[in-house]
């Protein structure tokens, strides 16, 4: 079995439950659905004080340029909240990346807003687990880490809309992942501690197709249909799925009264890779398909989107990781496993930039994305101390 050595004792033995849960509870009272900027920007304001006690500059970074289409086939700005990024030793000889994200998937308006225990030890809330209360583990570890080993080099992103595909922070990851020889990402873990593994990737597109209109009884046949042209994409698109690309036509906006032929269709798809070969053959299907249709229906074709989150295989480097935070957990008692799922994260941007990454070191908890979502309490303890020893590990050459 792995010990543990002085340093990583001492790092274990400062972690502090009572304040990581004192704050994911006052983050969680928060409400920070991606789109509700001033959420984001109180959350924000949270985060930097409270990241203030790490050595390092604290900057709230300016979300880049992200765009959306609407129903009526325009292309608009989104507007997001800013990045919080925290820079400590940027000369250090060994340096990692740390990420999470403050917002969460309930707006504004949502119902789910406050914070219930359902039974002793496990807290039932808005991010709790997704990822309030990994963010403040993360915290907790970085400051055990200063307090046994300041020497250490990382960097910190929390972005503001991770959850609707991370657009706006996207170059700020790309930049903080440079020159980093691993990365931790705060995404939770499941309920009994399994991380996840290899993970597909994804893309997300808006085919807006403009036709003509025409009066459906007197004149059809001058009539371009738009919904008939996006139609015959979408299931163009959905034959063309296989096991190692998931294709799932979502929406068709469009069309008006019944005696018009309708003129505007918006398809929306989304794609999922499950490695590079299948974003090529994915583009060259949506090339194809699009040009089948404009050819077919006679009909004016817009793609917009793109694949965002690249796949996250398990290469060499990845499981050289993975390999160290199970010895990690099996210095500290705890089983590490993990295993494939299909779902995307900031880990994928991070993987597509070359660094090896983990990224369920959060908080163990469940039913995220829902009004079930509940947060293990014990396991902010747990999981801050496999993040201290795992950054231990790293800074002292275990990754080199």
């Amino acid at each position: 079995m792995e010990m543990l050595s002085h340093d990583e004792r001492r790092a274990v033995e400062r972690l502090d439950q009572a304040a990581m849960l004192a704050r994911t509870e006052q983050w969680a009272a928060v409400n920070s659905g991606t789109r509700n900027t001033a959420g984001c920007a109180a959350m924000a304001g949270l985060l930097a004080d409270a990241f203030a006690a790490l050595p390092g500059e604290v900057t709230l970074v300016e979300p880049g340029r992200a765009e959306a289409v609407g129903a009526d086939g325009r292309v608009d700005p989104i507007a997001h909240g800013r990045h919080l990024y925290v820079r400590v030793r940027p000369d250090a000889p060994v340096r990692m990346l740390l990420t999470g994200h403050m917002d969460t998937v309930y707006p504004a308006d949502h119902p789910f807003q406050t914070l219930a225990w359902r039974e002793p030890g496990v807290l039932n809330g808005p991010g709790v687990a997704d990822m309030k209360g990994g963010v403040s583990l993360m915290l907790e570890a970085l400051l055990a880490v200063e307090a046994v080993a300041p020497t250490i080099g990382y960097d910190v992103v929390i972005n503001s809309d991770e959850e609707t595909g991370s657009f706006s922070s996207a170059a700020l990851l790309a930049q903080a992942a440079r020159g980093k020889v691993a990365a931790l990402t705060y995404e939770p873990a499941l309920p009994d501690g399994t991380l996840a593994g290899a993970r597909g990737g994804t893309g997300n597109f808006s085919i807006v197709v403009r036709g003509r209109a025409a009066h459906a009884g007197r004149n059809p046949q001058d009539g371009r249909n738009a919904i008939v042209a996006a139609s015959a994409i979408a299931v163009a698109l959905h034959s063309a799925r296989s096991p190692r690309l998931a294709v799932n036509p979502a929406r068709i906006d469009g069309g008006g009264p019944n005696n018009v032929v309708p003129d505007l269709a918006v398809l929306r798809v989304n794609f999922r890779p499950a490695d590079r070969d299948e974003i090529d053959r994915a583009a060259a299907l949506i090339e194809g398909t699009v040009a089948q249709a404009r050819a077919d229906h006679d009909v004016v074709i817009e793609v917009h989107g793109g694949f965002n989150r690249p796949p996250k295989p398990i290469d060499a480097g990845a499981a050289r990781l993975f390999d160290l935070v199970a010895r990690a957990g099996s210095a500290l008692g705890q089983t590490i496993t993990w295993r494939d799922t299909g779902g995307v994260c900031d880990g994928n941007n991070i993987a597509g930039c070359g660094v090896p990454v983990v990224d369920t070191m959060g908080a163990r908890g469940g039913a995220i994305h829902s009004m079930e979502e509940f947060l293990i309490v014990d396991s902010l303890t747990e999981r801050a101390a496999l993040s201290a020893v795992t950054m231990l590990r790293i800074a002292a050459g275990a990754m080199a």
